[in-house]
């Protein structure tokens, strides 16, 4: 069929067409987002690749186990994305699938940034200890399991009394997911490391684990001394001021997702007053 056989309202119907497809596509890719979904799906894109390849070359026996993974992807896909499908059909049914905007994400992020830096600053000058995981891409859900599930708006004032001395859910970490407090009292991985110093105790090494082997930010609070520690990718940033905390927890979570004309605006008006 020709270009000249298609009417005005027909190409009109085409690209709308294409465009919402690419919405929904676009929206659901942001439901998954911070979920091991993620992992999922770059695995999914490694096996088509090498299925590309392993006919190209002409490497059969490689090429029929390809073949098989993909017939029965399909399936796998469906048991393997049951948490993100469950609460993308959810939010859907709640109609919040597609209304979040760029400017309450970032608003959310510096509201939590600050609930964090006050109660930080409040705990340490109190010598109370605490551990505070912050979920970023790779998804913390099996963390949050472990634990007591809140699904709470954050607050510096939550966040201080679950970390009072004795109180239930102290004990333990509190994972922030989504700019909210998904849960306390969580167990998160220790790290094996043997360069770790031995005065630093649980607390660091559970910061230090999961920020081995997730791209999470893991906020500490020495009982004994009142330091403030931030622990991300596999290195531990000890004895931080709380101007200096609030500064790298800026970058690390707000600054980060800022488009460069943002950046360079923010900049003319910090220079300008």
């Amino acid at each position: 069929m020709s270009l000249a056989n298609f009417t005005f309202f027909d190409i009109i119907t085409n690209v709308a067409d294409i465009i919402i497809v690419w919405f929904v596509i676009y929206k659901l890719l942001m439901v998954i987002k911070g979920t091991k979904a993620v992992q999922l799906l770059k695995g999914i894109f490694v096996i088509v690749v090498v299925r590309s390849l392993s006919g190209l070359f002409g490497l059969n026996t490689l090429e029929w186990l390809m073949d098989q993974a993909m017939d029965w992807g399909f399936i796998a896909i469906i048991v393997l994305f049951q948490p993100e499908l469950r609460r993308a059909l959810e939010q859907l049914g709640r109609g919040k699938l597609f209304s979040r905007s760029a400017f309450q994400e970032e608003n959310e992020r510096e509201l939590t940034v600050e609930a964090i830096a006050k109660a930080t600053a409040y705990m340490a000058k109190r010598r109370i200890g605490a551990l505070i995981s912050i979920e970023r891409e790779t998804g913390l859900t099996e963390y949050i399991e472990t634990g007591i599930s809140l699904d709470s708006k954050i607050s510096s004032e939550l966040l201080i009394n679950i970390f009072i001395p004795n109180t239930p859910l102290h004990d333990g970490a509190v994972i922030i997911q989504k700019n909210k407090v998904a849960a306390a009292a969580c167990y998160l991985p220790l790290s094996e490391s043997p360069f770790i110093s031995k005065e630093l105790g649980t607390r660091h090494r559970a910061a230090l684990g999961v920020s081995e082997v997730t791209d999470s930010l893991t906020v500490i609070v020495s009982e004994e001394t009142g330091a403030i520690s931030l622990a991300r990718n596999g290195e531990l940033h000890r004895n931080l001021n709380p101007e200096e905390f609030k500064e790298m927890l800026m970058k690390e979570l707000v600054d980060v997702y800022k488009s460069p004309t943002q950046t360079r605006w923010n900049w003319r008006v910090k220079k300008n007053g």
